[in-house]
Protein backbone atom coordinates (compact mmCIF):
# COMPACT_ATOMS: atom_id res chain seq x y z
CA UNK A 1 0.00 0.00 0.00
CA UNK A 2 1.09 3.39 -0.96
CA UNK A 3 1.07 5.56 2.23
CA UNK A 4 -0.90 8.87 1.81
CA UNK A 5 -1.67 12.09 3.58
CA UNK A 6 -4.99 13.93 3.00
CA UNK A 7 -5.08 17.19 3.83
CA UNK A 8 -8.61 18.82 4.26
CA UNK A 9 -8.29 22.64 3.58
CA UNK A 10 -11.56 24.09 4.67
CA UNK A 11 -12.96 26.58 1.87
CA UNK A 12 -10.14 25.93 -0.67
CA UNK A 13 -11.77 26.27 -4.44
CA UNK A 14 -10.35 26.68 -8.01
CA UNK A 15 -10.98 30.75 -7.32
CA UNK A 16 -8.48 30.61 -4.50
CA UNK A 17 -5.61 29.27 -6.66
CA UNK A 18 -2.70 31.29 -8.13
CA UNK A 19 -0.62 34.33 -7.52
CA UNK A 20 -2.37 34.22 -4.10
CA UNK A 21 -1.44 30.88 -3.27
CA UNK A 22 2.07 29.82 -5.03
CA UNK A 23 2.69 26.70 -2.72
CA UNK A 24 -0.65 25.40 -3.44
CA UNK A 25 -0.28 26.13 -7.29
CA UNK A 26 2.73 24.65 -7.84
CA UNK A 27 1.19 21.40 -6.30
CA UNK A 28 -1.19 21.64 -8.84
CA UNK A 29 0.79 22.01 -11.98
CA UNK A 30 2.84 18.95 -11.24
CA UNK A 31 -0.51 16.84 -11.10
CA UNK A 32 -4.24 17.96 -11.74
CA UNK A 33 -7.56 19.71 -10.00
CA UNK A 34 -10.82 18.45 -10.00
CA UNK A 35 -13.65 19.97 -8.94
CA UNK A 36 -16.00 18.32 -6.39
CA UNK A 37 -19.70 18.64 -6.52
CA UNK A 38 -20.25 19.69 -3.22
CA UNK A 39 -22.29 17.70 -0.71
CA UNK A 40 -25.66 18.43 0.16
CA UNK A 41 -25.38 20.27 2.14
CA UNK A 42 -22.36 21.47 1.82
CA UNK A 43 -21.33 21.81 6.09
CA UNK A 44 -18.00 19.93 7.46
CA UNK A 45 -19.94 16.99 9.16
CA UNK A 46 -21.91 15.76 5.48
CA UNK A 47 -18.82 16.55 3.20
CA UNK A 48 -16.28 14.81 5.48
CA UNK A 49 -19.03 12.11 5.57
CA UNK A 50 -19.52 11.92 1.70
CA UNK A 51 -15.63 11.53 1.46
CA UNK A 52 -14.97 8.65 4.31
CA UNK A 53 -17.95 6.29 3.27
CA UNK A 54 -18.62 6.82 -0.18
CA UNK A 55 -21.96 7.51 0.38
CA UNK A 56 -24.82 10.50 0.77
CA UNK A 57 -26.84 11.18 3.94
CA UNK A 58 -29.63 9.10 2.68
CA UNK A 59 -27.20 5.99 3.25
CA UNK A 60 -24.24 7.23 6.13
CA UNK A 61 -27.37 9.37 7.98
CA UNK A 62 -25.30 12.91 8.78
CA UNK A 63 -27.95 15.14 7.24
CA UNK A 64 -25.59 18.19 8.74
CA UNK A 65 -23.60 19.15 11.26
CA UNK A 66 -27.19 18.62 13.98
CA UNK A 67 -30.51 17.69 13.67
CA UNK A 68 -33.57 17.18 15.76
CA UNK A 69 -33.81 13.64 17.84
CA UNK A 70 -36.78 12.76 17.70
CA UNK A 71 -37.16 10.15 20.55
CA UNK A 72 -35.53 12.52 23.10
CA UNK A 73 -37.16 15.61 21.23
CA UNK A 74 -33.80 17.65 21.60
CA UNK A 75 -31.58 19.21 18.73
CA UNK A 76 -28.02 18.00 18.64
CA UNK A 77 -25.32 19.56 17.13
CA UNK A 78 -21.64 18.65 17.11
CA UNK A 79 -21.59 15.51 18.15
CA UNK A 80 -18.59 13.22 17.90
CA UNK A 81 -19.09 9.10 18.61
CA UNK A 82 -18.15 7.93 14.95
CA UNK A 83 -21.10 5.45 15.63
CA UNK A 84 -23.50 8.00 14.23
CA UNK A 85 -21.80 7.66 10.67
CA UNK A 86 -23.50 4.66 9.32
CA UNK A 87 -21.99 2.20 6.45
CA UNK A 88 -18.43 1.33 6.12
CA UNK A 89 -15.36 3.92 6.55
CA UNK A 90 -12.60 3.68 3.79
CA UNK A 91 -10.02 2.56 6.71
CA UNK A 92 -12.24 -0.18 7.94
CA UNK A 93 -12.21 -1.18 3.74
CA UNK A 94 -8.63 -0.72 3.54
CA UNK A 95 -7.79 -2.90 6.78
CA UNK A 96 -9.70 -5.69 5.33
CA UNK A 97 -7.50 -5.81 2.15
CA UNK A 98 -4.16 -5.53 4.62
CA UNK A 99 -3.96 -6.04 8.15
CA UNK A 100 -1.33 -4.22 8.00
CA UNK A 101 -2.95 -0.64 7.23
CA UNK A 102 -3.48 1.88 9.58
CA UNK A 103 -5.05 5.05 9.62
CA UNK A 104 -4.54 8.75 11.64
CA UNK A 105 -7.65 10.55 11.88
CA UNK A 106 -6.71 14.17 13.21
CA UNK A 107 -9.68 16.44 13.82
CA UNK A 108 -11.76 15.43 11.32
CA UNK A 109 -15.28 15.07 12.78
CA UNK A 110 -16.88 12.26 14.51
CA UNK A 111 -13.75 11.10 15.59
CA UNK A 112 -14.35 9.39 18.89
CA UNK A 113 -14.98 5.92 19.48
CA UNK A 114 -13.97 4.94 15.60
CA UNK A 115 -11.64 2.24 14.15
CA UNK A 116 -9.29 4.27 13.39
CA UNK A 117 -5.90 3.26 14.86
CA UNK A 118 -5.00 7.11 16.09
CA UNK A 119 -7.02 9.98 16.65
CA UNK A 120 -7.55 13.87 18.41
CA UNK A 121 -10.50 15.97 18.40
CA UNK A 122 -11.01 18.99 20.44
CA UNK A 123 -12.83 18.17 23.55
CA UNK A 124 -12.93 20.15 26.68
CA UNK A 125 -13.84 19.15 30.20
CA UNK A 126 -16.74 20.17 31.81
CA UNK A 127 -15.91 19.72 35.50
CA UNK A 128 -19.48 19.73 38.37
CA UNK A 129 -18.91 23.20 39.54
CA UNK A 130 -19.78 24.73 36.14
CA UNK A 131 -16.12 25.38 34.63
CA UNK A 132 -14.95 24.77 30.57
CA UNK A 133 -11.25 23.34 30.72
CA UNK A 134 -10.09 23.02 27.05
CA UNK A 135 -8.42 20.02 25.93
CA UNK A 136 -8.38 16.98 23.20
CA UNK A 137 -9.66 13.06 23.40
CA UNK A 138 -7.15 11.13 21.70
CA UNK A 139 -7.24 7.70 21.39
CA UNK A 140 -5.09 6.13 22.34
CA UNK A 141 -4.89 7.78 25.80
CA UNK A 142 -1.30 7.72 25.53
CA UNK A 143 -1.48 9.98 22.93
CA UNK A 144 -2.78 12.76 24.77
CA UNK A 145 -0.52 14.00 27.53
CA UNK A 146 2.79 12.99 25.09
CA UNK A 147 1.31 15.41 22.29
CA UNK A 148 0.62 18.11 24.82
CA UNK A 149 3.84 17.90 26.21
CA UNK A 150 6.06 17.79 23.08
CA UNK A 151 3.77 20.88 21.29
CA UNK A 152 1.93 22.37 24.09
CA UNK A 153 -2.12 22.83 25.47
CA UNK A 154 -4.08 23.08 21.61
CA UNK A 155 -4.99 26.77 21.76
CA UNK A 156 -8.71 25.91 21.82
CA UNK A 157 -9.64 29.70 21.47
CA UNK A 158 -8.26 29.79 18.32
CA UNK A 159 -10.16 26.93 16.58
CA UNK A 160 -13.46 28.96 17.21
CA UNK A 161 -14.57 32.07 18.68
CA UNK A 162 -13.48 35.65 18.46
CA UNK A 163 -10.37 34.71 18.80
CA UNK A 164 -10.50 32.24 15.67
CA UNK A 165 -8.57 33.44 12.72
CA UNK A 166 -6.77 36.94 14.74
CA UNK A 167 -3.84 37.70 16.52
CA UNK A 168 -4.80 36.82 20.29
CA UNK A 169 -3.57 35.37 23.86
CA UNK A 170 -4.13 32.26 21.62
CA UNK A 171 -1.49 32.72 19.68
CA UNK A 172 -0.80 33.67 15.78
CA UNK A 173 -4.18 33.80 13.86
CA UNK A 174 -3.87 30.56 12.89
CA UNK A 175 -2.48 28.77 16.07
CA UNK A 176 -5.53 25.89 15.49
CA UNK A 177 -3.97 24.82 12.43
CA UNK A 178 -0.42 24.96 12.58
CA UNK A 179 -1.07 22.99 16.17
CA UNK A 180 -2.79 20.53 14.35
CA UNK A 181 -0.32 20.27 11.22
CA UNK A 182 2.22 19.55 13.57
CA UNK A 183 -0.04 17.47 15.35
CA UNK A 184 0.17 15.87 11.65
CA UNK A 185 4.25 15.30 11.53
CA UNK A 186 4.22 14.07 15.50
CA UNK A 187 1.58 11.04 14.24
CA UNK A 188 4.20 10.93 11.29
CA UNK A 189 7.13 10.39 12.84
CA UNK A 190 6.33 8.17 15.49
CA UNK A 191 3.57 6.02 13.89
CA UNK A 192 4.25 6.12 10.36
CA UNK A 193 0.48 5.86 9.08
CA UNK A 194 -0.75 4.39 6.05
CA UNK A 195 -3.46 7.06 5.84
CA UNK A 196 -3.37 10.27 7.63
CA UNK A 197 -6.47 12.51 7.51
CA UNK A 198 -5.69 15.72 8.52
CA UNK A 199 -8.04 19.34 9.30
CA UNK A 200 -7.01 22.80 8.64
CA UNK A 201 -9.49 25.15 9.14
CA UNK A 202 -8.50 28.27 9.06
CA UNK A 203 -9.95 30.01 6.23
CA UNK A 204 -13.02 29.37 7.61
CA UNK A 205 -12.86 32.24 10.36
CA UNK A 206 -12.58 35.14 8.22
CA UNK A 207 -13.91 33.97 5.02
CA UNK A 208 -17.48 33.92 7.17
CA UNK A 209 -16.88 37.02 10.00
CA UNK A 210 -15.08 39.17 6.67
CA UNK A 211 -16.25 37.52 3.80
CA UNK A 212 -14.17 35.40 1.45
CA UNK A 213 -13.66 38.88 -1.01
CA UNK A 214 -12.33 40.91 1.69
CA UNK A 215 -8.84 42.46 1.16
CA UNK A 216 -8.29 41.62 4.53
CA UNK A 217 -8.55 37.52 4.04
CA UNK A 218 -5.40 37.47 1.71
CA UNK A 219 -3.25 37.45 4.72
CA UNK A 220 -5.52 34.27 5.87
CA UNK A 221 -5.32 32.98 1.86
CA UNK A 222 -1.08 33.58 2.14
CA UNK A 223 -1.19 31.84 5.98
CA UNK A 224 -2.99 28.67 4.62
CA UNK A 225 -0.53 27.97 1.62
CA UNK A 226 2.66 28.64 3.92
CA UNK A 227 1.00 25.64 6.21
CA UNK A 228 0.12 23.46 3.47
CA UNK A 229 2.96 23.94 1.58
CA UNK A 230 5.22 23.07 4.79
CA UNK A 231 3.21 19.96 4.46
CA UNK A 232 3.64 18.96 1.37
CA UNK A 233 7.65 19.11 1.60
CA UNK A 234 7.38 17.35 4.81
CA UNK A 235 5.61 14.31 3.83
CA UNK A 236 7.23 14.18 0.09
CA UNK A 237 10.15 13.94 1.94
CA UNK A 238 9.12 10.84 3.68
CA UNK A 239 7.70 9.17 0.91
CA UNK A 240 4.25 10.20 1.74
CA UNK A 241 1.66 11.45 -0.98
CA UNK A 242 -0.52 14.12 -0.53
CA UNK A 243 -3.83 14.94 -1.86
CA UNK A 244 -5.53 18.50 -1.15
CA UNK A 245 -9.15 18.39 -0.70
CA UNK A 246 -12.03 21.07 0.89
CA UNK A 247 -15.77 20.04 1.82
CA UNK A 248 -16.50 23.51 0.49
CA UNK A 249 -16.68 27.07 -0.87
CA UNK A 250 -17.44 30.01 1.01
CA UNK A 251 -19.45 32.91 -0.91
CA UNK A 252 -20.51 36.24 -0.03
CA UNK A 253 -24.20 36.68 1.91
CA UNK A 254 -25.94 39.87 2.71
CA UNK A 255 -28.87 38.10 3.93
CA UNK A 256 -29.66 36.46 7.59
CA UNK A 257 -33.39 34.69 7.43
CA UNK A 258 -34.92 33.88 11.02
CA UNK A 259 -37.70 31.10 10.07
CA UNK A 260 -37.99 30.44 13.47
CA UNK A 261 -39.09 33.91 14.29
CA UNK A 262 -41.42 33.22 11.17
CA UNK A 263 -42.78 30.15 12.67
CA UNK A 264 -43.52 31.61 16.46
CA UNK A 265 -45.35 35.08 14.29
CA UNK A 266 -47.93 32.56 13.11
CA UNK A 267 -48.01 30.19 16.57
CA UNK A 268 -46.47 27.18 15.24
CA UNK A 269 -43.26 27.09 17.59
CA UNK A 270 -42.94 27.15 21.41
CA UNK A 271 -40.75 28.54 23.93
CA UNK A 272 -40.54 27.45 27.26
CA UNK A 273 -39.70 30.84 29.86
CA UNK A 274 -36.86 30.03 32.21
CA UNK A 275 -35.51 32.53 34.56
CA UNK A 276 -37.09 35.49 32.79
CA UNK A 277 -35.50 34.43 29.11
CA UNK A 278 -37.00 32.19 26.43
CA UNK A 279 -36.04 28.60 25.56
CA UNK A 280 -36.86 27.01 22.45
CA UNK A 281 -39.10 23.99 23.50
CA UNK A 282 -39.00 21.73 20.06
CA UNK A 283 -40.77 18.86 21.36
CA UNK A 284 -43.58 21.08 22.36
CA UNK A 285 -43.42 23.00 18.79
CA UNK A 286 -45.85 22.58 16.06
CA UNK A 287 -43.13 23.35 13.65
CA UNK A 288 -39.41 24.45 14.17
CA UNK A 289 -36.17 24.53 11.89
CA UNK A 290 -32.98 23.27 12.63
CA UNK A 291 -30.54 26.22 11.15
CA UNK A 292 -27.18 25.13 9.58
CA UNK A 293 -25.67 27.82 7.64
CA UNK A 294 -27.33 27.83 3.91
CA UNK A 295 -29.26 24.75 4.65
CA UNK A 296 -32.59 24.87 8.04
CA UNK A 297 -34.10 21.17 8.44
CA UNK A 298 -37.43 21.92 9.46
CA UNK A 299 -39.35 19.88 11.29
CA UNK A 300 -43.05 19.48 11.29
CA UNK A 301 -44.59 17.83 14.52
CA UNK A 302 -48.14 18.59 13.25
CA UNK A 303 -48.43 16.96 9.91
CA UNK A 304 -51.42 18.63 9.02
CA UNK A 305 -49.46 21.81 8.64
CA UNK A 306 -46.89 20.40 6.53
CA UNK A 307 -48.52 21.71 2.84
CA UNK A 308 -48.83 25.55 4.65
CA UNK A 309 -45.67 25.36 6.07
CA UNK A 310 -44.14 24.78 2.86
CA UNK A 311 -46.46 27.87 1.09
CA UNK A 312 -44.99 29.92 3.97
CA UNK A 313 -41.58 29.06 3.54
CA UNK A 314 -41.12 29.36 -0.26
CA UNK A 315 -42.44 33.11 -0.45
CA UNK A 316 -40.01 34.01 2.59
CA UNK A 317 -37.05 36.42 0.63
CA UNK A 318 -33.95 34.62 0.73
CA UNK A 319 -34.76 31.33 0.32
CA UNK A 320 -34.01 28.82 -2.99
CA UNK A 321 -36.47 26.47 -2.44
CA UNK A 322 -37.99 23.95 0.14
CA UNK A 323 -37.28 20.25 -0.47
CA UNK A 324 -40.36 17.56 0.47
CA UNK A 325 -40.03 14.00 0.40
CA UNK A 326 -39.37 13.73 -3.77
CA UNK A 327 -37.10 16.43 -3.51
CA UNK A 328 -34.83 15.16 -0.49
CA UNK A 329 -35.03 11.64 -2.68
CA UNK A 330 -33.56 13.58 -5.30
CA UNK A 331 -30.55 14.85 -3.61
CA UNK A 332 -30.01 11.90 -1.61
CA UNK A 333 -31.16 13.11 2.03
CA UNK A 334 -34.19 11.08 2.69
CA UNK A 335 -33.27 9.85 6.19
CA UNK A 336 -35.49 9.49 9.31
CA UNK A 337 -33.24 12.75 10.73
CA UNK A 338 -33.60 14.92 7.78
CA UNK A 339 -36.17 17.77 8.57
CA UNK A 340 -39.89 16.81 6.95
CA UNK A 341 -39.18 19.89 4.60
CA UNK A 342 -35.88 21.27 4.51
CA UNK A 343 -35.29 24.57 3.06
CA UNK A 344 -32.27 25.95 1.18
CA UNK A 345 -31.37 29.49 0.87
CA UNK A 346 -30.03 31.70 -2.06
CA UNK A 347 -26.06 32.15 -2.49
CA UNK A 348 -26.39 35.78 -1.14
CA UNK A 349 -28.35 34.30 2.65
CA UNK A 350 -27.97 32.04 5.49
CA UNK A 351 -30.49 30.52 8.33
CA UNK A 352 -29.98 31.56 11.92
CA UNK A 353 -31.61 30.04 14.94
CA UNK A 354 -32.94 33.15 16.43
CA UNK A 355 -36.36 32.31 17.73
CA UNK A 356 -36.76 35.16 20.36
CA UNK A 357 -38.52 38.17 19.31
CA UNK A 358 -37.07 40.87 21.77
CA UNK A 359 -33.36 40.37 22.60
CA UNK A 360 -33.35 40.68 25.85
CA UNK A 361 -35.31 37.69 26.16
CA UNK A 362 -32.73 35.82 24.23
CA UNK A 363 -31.57 32.87 26.29
CA UNK A 364 -28.07 33.20 27.98
CA UNK A 365 -26.35 31.23 26.04
CA UNK A 366 -27.17 33.38 22.98
CA UNK A 367 -24.29 35.50 24.12
CA UNK A 368 -21.95 33.24 24.63
CA UNK A 369 -19.71 30.51 21.95
CA UNK A 370 -21.99 27.43 23.00
CA UNK A 371 -22.06 24.94 19.99
CA UNK A 372 -23.88 22.24 21.69
CA UNK A 373 -26.38 24.37 23.81
CA UNK A 374 -28.18 26.75 20.59
CA UNK A 375 -30.55 24.60 18.34
CA UNK A 376 -28.71 25.60 15.25
CA UNK A 377 -25.20 26.49 13.73
CA UNK A 378 -24.11 30.85 15.32
CA UNK A 379 -21.69 32.15 13.09
CA UNK A 380 -22.03 35.44 14.81
CA UNK A 381 -19.60 33.18 17.38
CA UNK A 382 -16.51 34.79 15.67
CA UNK A 383 -17.31 38.23 16.93
CA UNK A 384 -17.36 40.15 20.28
CA UNK A 385 -20.07 42.61 20.63
CA UNK A 386 -19.51 45.89 18.79
CA UNK A 387 -21.22 47.40 21.55
CA UNK A 388 -19.32 46.94 24.50
CA UNK A 389 -16.81 49.33 25.95
CA UNK A 390 -13.50 47.86 26.13
CA UNK A 391 -14.60 44.32 25.00
CA UNK A 392 -10.73 42.89 25.77
CA UNK A 393 -11.03 44.75 29.35
CA UNK A 394 -14.13 43.04 29.82
CA UNK A 395 -13.25 39.49 28.54
CA UNK A 396 -10.23 39.83 30.84
CA UNK A 397 -11.66 40.58 33.75
CA UNK A 398 -14.30 37.33 33.11
CA UNK A 399 -11.08 35.22 32.87
CA UNK A 400 -10.06 36.49 36.01
CA UNK A 401 -13.34 35.75 37.90
CA UNK A 402 -12.92 32.20 36.68
CA UNK A 403 -9.76 32.02 37.53
CA UNK A 404 -9.87 33.06 40.74
CA UNK A 405 -12.80 29.99 41.10
CA UNK A 406 -16.18 32.60 40.75
CA UNK A 407 -18.87 31.27 37.87
CA UNK A 408 -18.85 33.74 35.54
CA UNK A 409 -20.80 33.96 32.02
CA UNK A 410 -18.54 35.15 29.12
CA UNK A 411 -21.66 36.57 27.39
CA UNK A 412 -19.72 38.79 25.01
CA UNK A 413 -21.56 37.55 21.21
CA UNK A 414 -23.71 39.58 19.81
CA UNK A 415 -27.19 38.89 18.65
CA UNK A 416 -26.79 40.99 15.42
CA UNK A 417 -26.77 38.50 12.28
CA UNK A 418 -25.78 41.22 10.22
CA UNK A 419 -22.24 40.82 10.80
CA UNK A 420 -22.01 37.75 8.95
CA UNK A 421 -20.33 38.28 5.39
CA UNK A 422 -19.81 34.43 4.35
CA UNK A 423 -21.67 31.35 4.56
CA UNK A 424 -21.74 27.94 2.77
CA UNK A 425 -24.11 24.57 1.89
CA UNK A 426 -26.24 25.41 -1.04
CA UNK A 427 -24.82 24.37 -4.10
CA UNK A 428 -22.83 27.49 -5.85
CA UNK A 429 -23.72 28.83 -9.39
CA UNK A 430 -19.92 28.86 -10.18
CA UNK A 431 -17.75 25.97 -10.37
CA UNK A 432 -15.02 27.77 -9.02
CA UNK A 433 -16.49 28.46 -5.75
CA UNK A 434 -16.69 24.82 -5.80
CA UNK A 435 -14.67 22.21 -3.36
CA UNK A 436 -11.55 20.87 -5.12
CA UNK A 437 -9.49 17.80 -5.17
CA UNK A 438 -5.81 18.25 -5.84
CA UNK A 439 -3.33 15.37 -6.16
CA UNK A 440 -0.06 14.87 -8.05
CA UNK A 441 -1.39 11.76 -9.54
CA UNK A 442 -2.88 13.10 -12.50
CA UNK A 443 -4.00 9.70 -13.86
CA UNK A 444 -6.36 8.89 -11.32
CA UNK A 445 -8.89 11.94 -12.42
CA UNK A 446 -10.98 10.84 -15.14
CA UNK A 447 -12.79 13.95 -15.23
CA UNK A 448 -12.61 17.93 -14.36
CA UNK A 449 -15.85 17.23 -11.93
CA UNK A 450 -16.91 14.64 -10.21
CA UNK A 451 -19.71 14.17 -7.34
CA UNK A 452 -18.42 14.66 -3.77
CA UNK A 453 -18.68 10.73 -3.05
CA UNK A 454 -15.88 9.93 -5.63
CA UNK A 455 -13.35 11.28 -3.23
CA UNK A 456 -13.75 8.09 -1.15
CA UNK A 457 -12.43 6.40 -4.54
CA UNK A 458 -9.67 8.51 -5.57
CA UNK A 459 -8.18 8.39 -1.92
CA UNK A 460 -8.31 4.54 -2.13
CA UNK A 461 -6.60 4.82 -5.22
CA UNK A 462 -3.93 6.75 -4.18
CA UNK A 463 -3.08 3.60 -1.14
CA UNK A 464 -4.17 0.11 -3.00
CA UNK A 465 -1.57 -0.59 -5.73
CA UNK A 466 -2.98 -0.84 -9.60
Amino acid sequence: MNRTAVLNVVGLTESLLGERTPRITAFRKRGAVVNLDPAFPAVTTTAQSNYLTGTKPAQHGIVANGWYDRELAEVQFWKQSNHLVHGRKIWDELRARDHRFTCAKLFWWYNMYSTADWSITPRPMYPADGRKVFDIYTWPYTIREAIKHDLGEFPFPGFWGPNAGVQSPAGQPDCASRWIAEAAKWIEKKHQPTLNLVYLPHLDYNFQRLGPQHPDCRRDIALIDELVGELILFFQKRNVQVVLLSEYGITPVDKAIHLNRLFRERGWLTVKEELGLELLDAGASRVFAVADHQVAHIYVNDSALLSQVRSAVEFVPGVAEVLAQKEKTAAGINHPRAGDLIAVAKENAWFTYYYWLDDKRAPDFARCVDIHRKPGYDPVELFLDPKLRNPKLKVAGKLLKKKLGFRMLMDVVPLDASLVKGSHGCRPGNTVDWPVLITERHDLLSAHQLDSTEAYNIIKRHIVPA
